[in-house]
């Protein structure tokens, strides 16, 4: 039974290449889980129309699917070149000032952020994502600041700089973030994803924005910057005052060396799963299906090591934003996936997962326990608020898990969750295991042959809405 659902998911950045309701409804099929609107790009208009058709598909198919909204936070980017191009030298010094608005072929560059308030002279600074290297020789002015060219290259119009050592003193949310924050909470996002975070008070600060405008959108932070993983205790604390870390491996790399980045991915995992937080593993997943149709080696491995690891969700970018081929990636994703699932067994962690909730964690931990030493089929789970069903997937069954709640938001939340299948019922008392004979007579819970039916774990509580405290077990 279990070998039909994979339990990690899918995330896709929704773009240029999957523009088409038709096409959003393909890779949905094909096992995308949850949708990205990625906010350092398109309009407001274009993020409706995908709304629009990602809701669409998932009520024509009767999905939870995921919508999240990545805001673009202190992205700091060139503004338009002339010709779109400019080769520097080492040893060449340029000037990036914020008050340039068109470049007039000079070493003198527009920038998108005013970095004299913020860098000091020595940092550095890097170029194009990375390609080239220099750092601050002197403030300039209260706009404008002068560099030094470490290495030869070129640069082009917009693209985006790194400052690793700059202390951007919690002001990540950017005016541009603060609007789209407000246009955002009227289309009732399930997660606001807060870009460049260096701190749980980060996490903390838009929490408070969010609700103060009465969105209850759970929080994702990514993991990009250098102060963020400067040590445990301090990593630490931003995963717990998240909902879910996004590991941002493209930024992540520039920002402290690519040697640096499995051993934070593999340890972020870690701290995900000990804290029953979800984790995202995201950037160039399968980046060379941008042009391939087939992934390399490299990248299969990459994914499996995710998945190993117990990661809940793996993430597709350019592959679905730009690539030729988007849903033939989705498939090869779904099916490295499966096959690692059910030929590998998930790494253990050093303790327990302990989530916000003593009483959820200890029911959750007897219903997956009960549940392996019985052989059940599934698990099912009533939950009104998801937290039941977080608490379940923390302890990395390696069966699915059947959330019934009433609630869409909850569904939509549950669908990024390890190993969950979310589905939306009227309540009763009664809804998980009438879900379970639902889905069984259904077909979607097929009986294994030689089995004369479903065995199943159910979790509930007796009142349904505030507390879960009853474990069942049901032969249908």
């Amino acid at each position: 039974m279990s070998r039909l659902f994979k339990r990690t998911k899918i995330l896709a950045t929704i773009g240029p290449a999957v523009d088409s309701a038709e096409k959003i409804e393909e890779i949905i099929m094909a096992g995308v889980n949850g949708c990205r609107l990625n906010f350092s790009h398109g309009t407001y208009e274009k993020m409706d129309e995908f709304i629009g058709w990602i809701r669409q598909a998932a009520a024509r198919k009767g999905r939870a699917i995921t919508i999240l909204q990545d805001l673009q936070g202190p992205k700091i980017r060139l503004g338009q070149l002339q010709n779109n191009h400019f080769d520097l030298y080492e040893g060449d010094e340029i000037i990036l000032d914020y008050a340039v608005k068109e470049h007039d072929g000079s070493k003198t560059f527009p920038v998108q952020y005013n970095l004299a308030e913020k860098v000091k002279v020595g940092e550095p600074i890097y170029l194009f994502d990375g390609k080239v290297r220099t750092h601050v020789i002197e403030i300039v002015s209260d706009t404008a600041i002068k560099l030094a060219v470490e290495n030869g290259g070129f640069v082009m119009s917009n693209k985006g700089l790194n400052l690793p050592d700059t202390d951007f003193g919690g002001d990540i949310l950017t005016p541009k973030d603060l609007a789209d924050i407000d246009w955002g909470v009227s289309r009732d996002f399930d997660y606001v994803a807060i870009s460049f975070v260096q701190a749980a008070e980060d996490i903390d600060k838009l929490r408070e924005l969010l609700r103060s405008k009465g969105s209850n959108a759970k929080i994702i932070a990514k993991i990009e910057t250098k102060r963020a993983v400067e040590n445990d205790e301090h990593l630490e604390a931003i995963v717990q005052a998240s909902d879910a870390v996004m590991v941002a491996r493209g930024d992540m790399a520039y920002e402290v060396g690519a040697e640096m980045v499995p051993i934070i991915q593999r340890k972020l995992v870690t701290m995900c799963r000990e804290h029953g937080k979800i984790c995202i593993i995201a950037t160039q997943t399968m980046g060379s299906m941008v042009d391939s149709p087939i992934p390399t080696r490299a990248e299969v491995s990459d994914v499996a090591n995710a998945v190993i690891q117990g990661a809940d969700v793996v993430m597709l970018s350019d592959e679905t934003t730009n690539g030729k081929y988007p849903l033939e990636t989705v498939k090869q994703l779904k099916k490295i996936i499966l096959y690692t699932q059910n030929h590998s067994e998930i790494v253990p962690i050093p303790t327990d997962p302990r989530g916000e909730n003593p009483n959820y964690d200890a029911i959750s931990a007897a219903a997956a326990r009960l549940a392996e030493k019985i052989g059940a089929d599934a698990i099912i789970c009533q939950t009104a608020s998801g937290a039941t069903a977080l608490a379940i997937a923390a302890q990395r069954p390696n069966l699915p898990i059947i959330s019934v709640t009433s609630d869409p938001r909850v569904a939509n939340q549950l669908a990024l969750v390890y190993a969950n299948s979310a589905f939306v019922r009227p309540y009763s008392i009664n809804y998980g295991l009438d879900l379970a004979r639902e889905l069984k007579d259904s077909g979607y819970l097929q009986v294994d042959e030689g089995k004369k039916g479903l065995l199943v774990v159910v979790v509930s509580g007796d009142d349904g809405v505030a507390s879960t405290d009853t474990i069942k077990v049901r032969h249908i």
